[in-house]
């Protein structure tokens, strides 16, 4: 979007649905920086509305497109805290053992 404060032209203003586009060169002055002018007429839909569509639908994908990767960082996050240790030693199987009230001592070798 422009503004209208530089001289850049809108994309939208020359190729609109339905524009027909005419070029003039301009035969007073024969500088190097000689613009052409371009007349347009039968526009469907003025250039306004259609950037304002167009960055609508830019913003929506954007949106869309982090909400997106909002999900998929919290899948892989997910599925690292779920992780199954060799000995299946994950909070959801791990047992502790229990602890007998006293322990009966035998020596090895006699």
């Amino acid at each position: 979007m422009t503004f209208n404060i530089s001289m850049h032209r809108s994309w939208w203003r020359e190729h609109g649905p339905g524009c027909v586009r005419k070029e003039l060169t301009a035969s007073a002055s024969k500088s190097l920086d000689d613009r052409t002018y371009i007349s347009v007429t039968g526009c469907i839909v003025d250039f306004q509305y259609l950037e304002v569509i167009h960055s609508s639908f830019q913003i929506l994908l954007s949106l869309i497109g982090f909400v997106y990767a909002c999900y998929v960082i919290s899948v892989f996050t997910e599925e690292e805290d779920s992780f199954d240790f060799i000995g299946g030693l994950d909070s959801y199987s791990y047992h502790a053992p229990q602890k007998p009230s006293h322990v009966q001592l035998t020596p090895v070798y006699l």
